[in-house]
């Protein structure tokens, strides 16, 4: 597996444990009440939106140099 290759799994994989972690923290702050958690849970989402849109254009960019097929 490529290095570039390796990159975009890592975002992959990286966008869905923010995705989960932010899922954890909705669910924690409606069992518990906690404040902080909604906080945790709004950064994961947000984590998990600028990781998406990193991989997009990461993608792109090795699609445009021709890199990737």
């Amino acid at each position: 597996m490529s290095l570039k290759a390796f990159h975009i799994v890592f975002i992959i994989f990286s966008t869905l444990l923010a995705l989960g972690t932010g899922a954890w923290c909705v669910w924690v702050d409606l069992v518990e009440g906690a404040p902080i958690y909604l906080a945790g849970a709004i950064a994961s989402f947000a984590a998990a939106i600028v990781l998406i849109v990193y991989g997009v254009w990461f993608y792109r960019k090795m699609k445009r140099l021709r890199i990737i097929t």
